[in-house]
């Protein structure tokens, strides 16, 4: 899954602790996230969406198979 989150957090000049923190997770998982290692929870998600103000599928896009 791809995802915007790394520009999203820098656009608005913020670290990926400070991210981490109001989300309640860890900077490890934000890193994973941004890297595509790691495909959050649904209910991450949504928290990371309503931190940016945006839909999930304006953060998040599934990759395509061909």
């Amino acid at each position: 899954m791809k995802n915007k989150v790394a520009a999203l957090r820098r656009e608005r000049g913020i670290t990926q602790e400070e991210l981490a923190d109001a989300l309640e997770v860890s900077r490890q998982t934000i890193s994973s996230i941004e890297n595509g290692r790691y495909n959050p929870s649904l209910e991450l998600a949504f928290r990371i969406a309503r931190f940016f103000g945006l839909t999930i599928e304006e953060i998040f896009q599934e990759d395509e198979y061909r």
